[in-house]
């Protein structure tokens, strides 16, 4: 097997010391433009890579940022780590995603990781809600940010979505459409997520002077299409069927879709659907679905900026932040019918985005 190419493998390629080729490549404005010129062409006849590992001994920092998601099968979070992966590029690093699955057994395995390979600093969504799995990992001073959430006492910096406010225009969206029975198809309701939006949804309901009475609850086992089917026939055996319904996410939305569409029951004629996060296929579902959009991209982007800023050098004056993004709602076909018939109901303005210390 052919020995990797060392530095010191540049070194005699350019007729230059291990420090030069150093120099070169960590502080190129301390040598010559020559002496550049010859090692960068030594660098690139030789193959030479600079191993991360390497590159730390020497003092260096990690220009890794470890990103962990609760579901990379939900297109939520590839936009997320999509917008966090762009952020730490113009920055000149690198993201190393992964998925807990949801399971804070595989978070804490994660988690370690990142501690053993000392990157730059976590984004993650935690999994563990009791918080155990970051207090652990808070003790190898390895900075982080939490994504889509923020836990009660958590020192750090944070960025999530103000899910009472989506819930609550998705609910008083229904309501100016002229309905009065409305279910809510949640996610497993541990999930900090899908309590709020249903907060937001009976906080609506109150508004128009109804009791949480109004609002029937489905609790689907996972937040994915097949447990959306699954709601969808739990949804047709209630009697007096409701007319309207709001799922805690797309994914359940679209899974009740398909229920109905296969029951005969027209969307949006014979009941209006909801949903939550507006992922591209939203748009492109049978029936387009109105949906509150969750502005994933810039989630991750916020996110990574908050930590490129910890970790960088202005690290010093860095100031620990809870931003709170807004949602939008996005008004289709799937709510259309009953609307047009009363209130004319237009987009929601989105409000502005908020922070504090």
């Amino acid at each position: 097997m052919r020995r990797p190419v060392g530095i010191k493998d540049v070194a005699g390629a350019a007729g230059v010391s291990v420090g030069t080729v150093s120099n070169v490549i960590n502080r190129p404005d301390s040598v010559t433009e020559e002496t550049r010129r010859r090692v960068r062409s030594a660098i690139e006849r030789l193959g030479y890579v600079r191993t991360e590992s390497a590159r730390r001994l020497r003092g260096g920092r990690s220009r890794i940022l470890a990103m962990l998601v609760l579901d990379m099968a939900n297109p939520f979070f590839v936009a997320v780590a999509s917008g966090a992966e762009r952020a730490a590029r113009a920055a000149g690093l690198g993201v190393m995603l992964c998925d807990s699955a949801g399971s804070p057994a595989e978070e804490a395995t994660y988690l370690t990781l990142f501690s053993e390979q000392q990157v730059r600093g976590v984004l993650v969504t935690p999994a563990d809600l009791s918080g155990g799995n970051l207090d652990t990992f808070r003790r190898h001073t390895i900075p982080f940010v939490l994504v889509d959430r923020a836990l009660d006492g958590a020192e750090g910096c944070s960025v999530s979505v103000d899910d009472i406010g989506g819930g609550a225009l998705a609910v008083r969206h229904l309501l100016r459409a002229g309905h009065r029975d409305i279910a809510y198809v949640s996610g497993p309701m541990r999930l900090p997520q899908c309590r709020d939006r249903r907060e937001g949804a009976l906080l609506a309901l109150a508004e128009a002077g109804l009791g949480p009475g109004a609002l029937r609850q489905v609790e689907a086992e996972r937040l994915d299409v097949a447990a959306g089917r699954d709601a969808g026939a739990r949804l047709l055996g209630l009697d007096p069927r409701p007319g309207a319904v709001f799922c805690a996410n797309d994914l359940l939305a679209l899974g009740v879709l398909q229920t109905l569409y296969h029951a005969g029951v027209r969307v949006p004629e014979d009941l209006a659907l909801v949903g939550y996060d507006d992922i591209e296929f939203a748009a492109a579902a049978a029936v387009p679905l109105t949906s509150v959009r969750r502005p994933a991209g810039r989630l991750g982007e916020a996110a990574a900026e908050l930590l490129i800023e910890e970790t960088g050098e202005g690290a010093a004056a860095h100031v620990h932040r809870r931003i709170v993004l807004q949602p939008e709602l996005v008004v289709r076909t799937s709510t259309l019918a009953r609307s047009r018939r009363g209130r004319p109901v237009s987009d929601a303005v989105t409000p502005p985005t908020w922070s504090r210390p």
